[in-house]
């Protein structure tokens, strides 16, 4: 277990940890929850042996392992996806080379008895067990199930990571910690830059995992699977629960409720003390009494409540003025970038007050669509119209990041404001938390959550009637989540939501697209809804749905140089696998024949029939990928 005693930090005049202790058991799934800046990832550090505390100490054995997933970490360049993951099989290739020296050391021993022989025996036993455990006897094809699971597919493991965003680069490294499995595994929210598809397959993943977890993470429904015990980081103290997220919410204002009771009661009991002393030390003849039982008030264990910092947004978007009865119409909408087709003769059309959300794998083309509705990006071909009198909000996924960080918070909504509501920035930054000296504040020195804020009180200053949201929550802590959804709710425009934050999106909009092969599908309900209808206990289980379970949703007509190029490969597929079946079965063959192991190119030969397998696995995932993509699209393999 790692055991943490007496640990404090302290910053300038503030006290972010204040002689906390904490211990975690060897399969302990822990959720670490707090507001931001509370010092949730500082004690992730401190654990990870990253940062020392002030005064404080961490045990943790020595012959444990542990691995530490955080925003701030880099990938190597210049290996492929595939290469670079499995980097994290580093002990077990060493577990290998101690294995072959104890087996060739076996060999040449005939001491069978003796104690040196029987300890080389449990040297054995122990590497060996080490060795399976950690994947050893099947990396490769571990370390592509969980970049599969995690999102890329068959194609992208030879690219180079160079090639990758720093989102997908921060899976690659995600993998490789899944892949380590360490005794402790220490994430710092790991969901963020995940689609839904890829946040379900890690919750199932970790749910399995032996060891210990530690999570940081803003995602509900995520640390509701995942985590069955809850540690709150509050104004430089702990609390402890032995719950789920949800009961951990249940049981916190529980708590809270008999301890303002306790205060209450105690307060009272105090006040009549102190009164009936006063009264007593007033008469001579009752002096000593007084002083005995001043003596015993002193001696009382004082409850002392928490200074809980509940403050939060209160945010209320502006009256939408009201547009045409048709508010955003695409048709037959097309997105190339150069060769790559994002998005392919798509459709949809709003009307005035509708609510969709778009979901789907990162890289599918929602931020592009989004892009295109805001007029940031252009179309290839096709058609976008806006209604009458559509007036656009937008809040982009990377806004908080991209703001000036010279300007102050007042010289930001300065420029994002028209004339008229100058007047009102003060106030409307009050509402979202910025009072007093922090409007003169520069941008550069604010967190991820508070330039989120202020991006999304920048929205407030223009009236519009189509608000387009992409990852709206990324830095936002659970409460600021909860006011942005109501105020949403509340919000009487139309509204698009890009998110892969399912508990925000439930009951948020009644429509949504799901992006998928270049083509949008859209189901009439929310995020549930659509995770019931795909029947998606693990979502990665997208790609070989059958047709009928997506009965309900509006398939995209498929042009016939589509089929064509459906049916091809789904044909190019199956010929390369015979093909491959022909050579293997072939190579089988000699392996029977007499003196075969024996020949002096044995090495290469056992290399090529092991590369060849590995082919037929890859063509045959392929053609599994080409035959969901054909149902999918109602085509027939004729």
């Amino acid at each position: 277990m790692i055991n943490l005693s007496n640990i404090y930090v302290q910053y300038g005049d503030r006290i972010l940890l204040n002689k906390i202790n904490l211990v975690i058991g060897e399969k302990d799934k822990i959720g670490l929850v707090g507001r931001n800046g509370a010092g949730k990832s500082t004690l992730l550090k401190i654990i990870a042996g990253e940062l020392s505390p002030h005064e404080g100490n961490i045990a943790r054995p020595s012959t444990s392992t542990l691995g530490y997933l955080h925003q701030d970490m880099e990938i190597p360049l210049g290996k492929t996806v595939l290469e670079e993951t499995l980097t994290a099989f580093e002990e077990v290739r060493d577990l290998e080379m101690r294995l072959a020296k104890i087996n060739e050391e076996m060999a040449h021993r005939t001491d069978y008895e003796s104690d040196s022989y029987y300890k080389l025996l449990e040297d054995f036993s122990y590497v060996n067990d080490r060795f399976h455990y950690l994947g050893g006897d099947s990396m490769q094809a571990d370390a592509e199930r969980v970049l599969k699971g995690l999102g890329f597919k068959p194609s992208d493991m030879p690219r180079l990571t160079d090639e990758f965003s720093g989102g997908w680069k921060m899976r690659v490294e995600l993998a490789k910690m899944l892949l380590k499995r360490p005794d402790y595994l220490l994430l710092d929210e790991p969901t963020n830059h995940l689609d839904i598809e890829s946040i379900i397959w890690l919750e199932n993943f970790l749910v399995g995992n032996p060891g210990a977890l530690i999570l940081i993470s803003h995602d509900r429904e995520f640390l509701n699977k995942v985590t069955g015990r809850t540690v709150e980081v509050e104004l430089g103290t702990l609390q402890d629960y032995k719950a789920s997220y949800s009961d951990y919410v249940v049981l916190r204002e529980d708590r809270r409720d008999k301890l303002k009771s306790a205060f209450d009661n105690q307060q009272r009991v105090i006040a009549d003390k102190e009164k009936t002393i006063s009264r007593f030390m007033a008469k001579s003849s009752k002096t000593k009494m007084a002083q005995s039982m001043q003596k015993q008030l002193n001696k009382i264990e004082r409850i002392e409540l928490d200074e809980t910092d509940i403050s939060v947004m209160n945010i209320r978007f502006p009256t939408a003025p009201r547009s045409g009865q048709v508010a955003l119409d695409v048709v037959n909408l097309s997105k190339s970038y150069g060769t790559l087709n994002i998005l392919d003769e798509i459709h949809f059309r709003m009307d005035r007050g509708e609510r969709i959300s778009f979901v789907g794998q990162n890289g599918q083309g929602k931020t592009t669509l989004a892009k295109i509705i805001v007029n940031e990006l252009t179309y290839s071909n096709g058609e976008l119209v806006l209604g009458h009198n559509v007036k656009i909000g937008y809040y982009a996924q990377n806004q908080a990041e991209n703001m000036s960080g010279s300007k102050t918070v007042l010289e930001t909504m300065e420029d994002s404001s028209p004339p008229e509501m100058r007047t009102k920035i003060r106030s409307i930054l009050g509402a979202f938390l910025f009072s007093g000296s922090d409007a003169e504040k520069k941008v550069s020195v604010l967190s991820g959550g508070e330039r989120a804020r202020l991006a999304l009180a920048c929205l407030l200053l223009n009236p519009f009637n189509l608000l387009v949201l992409d990852e709206p929550t990324n830095h936002l802590d659970m409460l600021s989540k909860d006011v942005l959804k109501k105020a949403l709710l509340e919000y009487d425009g139309t509204l698009i939501v890009v998110s892969h934050d399912r508990e925000f999106l439930q009951g948020l909009t009644e429509k949504t697209l799901e992006f998928r092969d270049r083509k949008l599908f859209e189901y009439l309900g929310d995020v549930n809804f659509f995770l019931e209808k795909r029947d998606l206990q693990n979502m990665r289980e997208v790609e070989k749905v059958n047709i009928q379970v997506v009965e309900k949703v509006l398939a995209p007509i498929v042009s016939n140089e589509e089929k064509k190029r459906l049916q091809k490969n789904v044909q190019q597929s199956e010929r390369k696998i015979q093909e491959f079946e022909k050579e293997i079965a072939k190579m089988e063959n000699e392996m029977g024949s007499p003196g075969y192991f024996d020949r002096p190119d044995i090495s290469k030969l056992t290399d090529k029939y092991h590369t060849v397998k590995k082919q037929l696995e890859n063509t045959l995932e392929l053609w599994e990928t080409a035959v969901s993509e054909i149902e999918a699209a109602g085509v027939s393999f004729d």
